[in-house]
Order: structure tokens, then C-alpha cells, then sequence
């Protein structure tokens, strides 16, 4: 059985959960069928963990365009090269064009992973103008046509459901996002943390993610003010994804900076090896995010023994065990797709107040550790994730 799989993320080239999963994934199921895989960006290696790989870039008469555009010329590229396989597999609206034109070529079935959705991310309108709304179109065409959705948790199969009525109930199936328990695990050396300029012997809370809107780094930034004073801050930040998002998040920076010290602001993709031994150091893991399907990046700060503390969100609850491997801190949320908190600031204050509970109990906290590597080694492999996955590609062939 061929499959071929369209991504916009693909090694060496990831910057968020989707390129994670897409990238294990596709190393397990290589070794149970031939994959093929199409990815965006510069050329790769045409043998990657046994799956054939092509690369694709922006046509050059659509170089310059709205990032949407240039996606969909990226797409139409990738069509032709479908032709063979017995599944097309595609990962983000990025690449579900890609996806639905290959299966309406080639007459095979078209599966799509869900690891987001358009309609949960109004802010991207900031980035993408008039893109937003092709991006948007585009997406609902692939779900509606799909003959498959994977959902990464079941709180995103609601959402898909919630956003796109029309689609069939029957076809949308959870498979989980998953973790190599194997690459990912405690750390207790300090070579990379304290080159860092983490100090180990104290409590820190530490983030990790892009700075988009959905991450809720602002309300992270708000709630770290009224923390103990004693309690560092590490920041391992992304870039954020408008200029506006930038001021507003430097400028929450500087403030908690003036008033405290041990705000540690990492503004560059950390190796795994120095990410790993931040993690381990943690006192608190902190997943302030307003939208959030699974969160890989909870599955590896639990794989790191470090308790985490998220918003109880999308699909957050079915990863961290509330007062087990951490704290879930409620919210409600406005209905118009932003997911930005009816009361911001008891929102701030819960979180702050989750944070200082685990911080202020060092004991406690490494038992919530503890307790999240053993769920992250149940239940969230990814040999596992992958025969669930080819369960769901038999369904439709």
C-alpha cells in the first residue's frame, strides 16, 4: 500500500505540533507501508527514516504574493506527484488543497489530520488580509469533501463539528497527537541551563511555543507579576506572528523585567538536548493557550517529569490529569471564534494562582512529574498513534 502524505513541515524544517506529529508519524508508519511524502520548503534528503521525500517551493511568478496564494501555487505542484498512490494524506490547511486536488485527480480517498481550524484563529486576518479568507474557503472545501478527518482530540473533533455542520459525524475519528518517550526524558545535568542563565536551585515556571494569540502568552506575562519574586521565568518564545503582538508582548517583558529579576527570555529554536534539561528543571510547565487542540508540547514537558499547568481548553484536559500530572485552570471564553477569556483578568488570577500552587510546593510538584511521564508512556505512543492511524486509512480504501 502506498501512501503519500502532503505537509508543510517537514525535518529539518518544524516550528509547531503539526510538524512534530506529521514528522513521527511518518517515521513509524514507513516501516509498515511506502510512504511518500511531499513537504514545502528547500530540498531535503530524497530518503528520510525509510519514506520517500520531494520538496516544493513557491513558484516563481507567485513569489511576493499573499502567503496564501503562494501556498496554493506550492499545491498545485504537488498534485501531479500524487499520481500512484493508493491514499493521499494531508496535514493543516496548507496542505489540504494539495490533498483534495490529488484525490479528485488520481480518484483516491483523501484523509486530512485536523490540528487546527481557520475559524478558531480570526486573528490570522492580522497576517493574512484577504488570504485569511482563502485559507478559510479552502479549508472548509477539504473538511466537506474529506473522505476522513482525523481529529487530535476529541475536544477538536467537537470543534470541527461545531464549525463545519456540514460535515458527516461518522467520518471524523480521534487519534491522539503522541510522544517518543524514547528522545524525550529527565535531564537532571545543568551544563545547558545554566548556560542559559537559569539558576537550577531555584523554582522556575517555563513556556515554550510560538507567540501567536492562541498561545496567550500576554496572560502568561500578566499572571508571572504576581508570582513570588524568587520564582524565575523562562521564556523559550517564538517570534511573534504580527508586529502588534511583538509591542504588546515586549512591552509586558519589560515590565515584569523592571520589577523582578530571572525573567530568562530565549528567543531561538533550543536543540533538543538544551530544551530537554529546561524542561526537567522546571517547577511548573506553563500552557496559558486560548485555543489549543491537543499541545504536544504538554506531552513533552510530562515526558520530562515536569508537572504542567495549562488552560482547560480544547483538547488540554485529555492530556494533563487535573491535580495529578498538574493543574487545569478553567476559563470561559467568548463564542466568536477567538476563544479570548469572558473575564480576562480572573483568568490571570487563576492562572497565577495554579502556578503558585504548584511553585510553592517543589515535592508535590515532582510527584505531578512523575505521575505525567508515566501517562505520557501509556497513553500517548506513538506506534500506537500510527496503527490507529492505518486503522483509519483501511476504513477507507
Amino acid at each position: 500500500m502506498r501512501i503519500d502524505i502532503v505537509t508543510k513541515e517537514f525535518p529539518p524544517e518544524i516550528y509547531g505540533g503539526a510538524g512534530v506529529h506529521v514528522a513521527e508519524l511518518s517515521r513509524v508508519l514507513a516501516r509498515e507501508v511506502d510512504l511518500h511524502v511531499h513537504a514545502f520548503g528547500a530540498a531535503r534528503e530524497p530518503q528520510v527514516n525509510g519514506a520517500t521525500v520531494t520538496s516544493y517551493q513557491v513558484p516563481e511568478y507567485l513569489k511576493g504574493s499573499n502567503a496564501a496564494l503562494e501556498t496554493l501555487g506550492i499545491d498545485l505542484g504537488i498534485v501531479p506527484d500524487v499520481g500512484g498512490a493508493d491514499l493521499v494524506h494531508s496535514h493543516t490547511w496548507y496542505a489540504n488543497m494539495a490533498g483534495h486536488l490529488a484525490s479528485l485527480m488520481h480518484g483516491i480517498p483523501h484523509v486530512l489530520s485536523a490540528h487546527s481550524l481557520e475559524p478558531l484563529r480570526p486573528w490570522k486576518a492580522e497576517q493574512l488580509g484577504g488570504g485569511y479568507r482563502l485559507s478559510s474557503w479552502v479549508e472548509k472545501t477539504a473538511y466537506e469533501a474529506a473522505n476522513a478527518i482525523i481529529a487530535v482530540s476529541h475536544g477538536m473533533r467537537a470543534d470541527i463539528l461545531r464549525c463545519y455542520p456540514e460535515v458527516d459525524p461518522n467520518k471524523v475519528k480521534v487519534v491522539h497527537n503522541g510522544i517518543d518517550v524514547s528522545l524525550w526524558g529527565r535531564d537532571e545535568g545543568t551544563e545547558h541551563v545554566r548556560a542559559l542563565g537559569i539558576d537550577p536551585a531555584k523554582p522556575s515556571v517555563v513556556f515554550v511555543g510560538r507567540n501567536t494569540r492562541q498561545k496567550g502568552v500576554p496572560y502568561l506575562l500578566r499572571a508571572a507579576a504576581k508570582l513570588p519574586a524568587d520564582i524565575q521565568l523562562v521564556l523559550c518564545l517564538g517570534a511573534a506572528d504580527t508586529p502588534e503582538l511583538a509591542a504588546e508582548t515586549a512591552t509586558l517583558i519589560d515590565g515584569l523585567r523592571a520589577e523582578r529579576d530571572g525573567v530568562i527570555l530565549i528567543e531561538r529554536m533550543l536543540p533538543r538536548a538544551e530544551l530537554i534539561q529546561v524542561l526537567s528543571h522546571a517547577t511548573a510547565f506553563a500552557c496559558p493557550s486560548i485555543y489549543e487542540p491537543l499541545g504536544i508540547v504538554n506531552l513533552e514537558a510530562m515526558a520530562c517529569g515536569a508537572a504542567v499547568v495549562a488552560t482547560a481548553t480544547g483538547g488540554i484536559p485529555e492530556v494533563v490529569d487535573h491535580g495529578t500530572t498538574g493543574l487545569l485552570v478553567p476559563i470561559e471564553q467568548v463564542t466568536d471564534g477567538t476563544g479570548t477569556p469572558t473575564d480576562p483578568e480572573k483568568f490571570v488570577a487563576d492562572f497565577a494562582a495554579a502556578l503558585e500552587e504548584v511553585v510553592s510546593d517543589p515535592a508535590r510538584a515532582r510527584e505531578m512529574g512523575e505521575a505525567g511521564r508515566t501517562r505520557a508512556e501509556a497513553n500517548f505512543s506513538w506506534d500506537t498513534i500510527a496503527q490507529s492511524t492505518l486503522e483509519v486509512y483501511r476504513s477507507v480504501l
